[in-house]
């Protein structure tokens, strides 16, 4: 069994992955961080160079890796849910938990994030707030058919989300 997290970007994913790993004592792993690593390039780059469908194509690749370990958290990119192969690769892995946030929440930790511009590219050509409105009106349908559980995670530490992710699911470190 593993614990998924899925949500958005700037949604906590990574952040609380570390902090269940902690609380738990398994390991934790960021699926987009293994992407570029296996890559060599930033997730920004491999856009650039060979569009969405090639990362969405590596990203599946990751996915299916990563999802057959076992007690392991991994933290998923936003859009990660969004193939069906992907969501297929994860039933029956762990629980899905959708750490999900305001749009404005968002992009507030998006822009306090120093690498993302580096790293990550805009998804639409509006950028900003009305790209994580629209993007968050087209896969909110898909966080939640894949949820088996759903945390706000606003105005709460990484440390809580973690303590109320381990509470709700009755998983434990054994």
């Amino acid at each position: 069994m593993n614990v998924f997290l899925i949500g958005y970007r700037g949604s906590g994913k990574s952040t609380v992955a570390a902090a269940l790993s902690e609380r738990l004592g398994w390991p934790w792993l960021d699926a987009d961080a293994e992407l570029e690593r296996r890559a060599g390039k930033t997730i920004k780059q491999i856009f650039e160079e060979g569009g969405e469908q090639a990362f969405r194509d590596l990203e599946s690749a990751v996915i299916v890796d990563l999802a057959a370990r076992d007690r392991h958290i991994i933290a998923l990119g936003g859009g990660a849910v969004l193939r069906d192969r992907n969501r297929h690769a994860l039933a029956g892995r762990g629980p899905i938990v959708w750490l999900k946030a305001s749009p404005e929440a968002l992009l507030a930790r998006i822009q306090a994030d120093a690498t993302t511009a580096a790293r990550r590219p805009n998804l639409t050509a509006d950028g900003g707030l009305a790209e994580i409105r629209k993007l968050l009106a087209d896969r909110t349908p898909i966080y939640e058919s894949c949820a088996d559980l759903t945390i706000d995670t606003e105005n709460k530490s990484p440390a809580d989300i973690a303590r109320e992710i381990v509470e709700r699911l009755k998983v434990s470190g054994e």
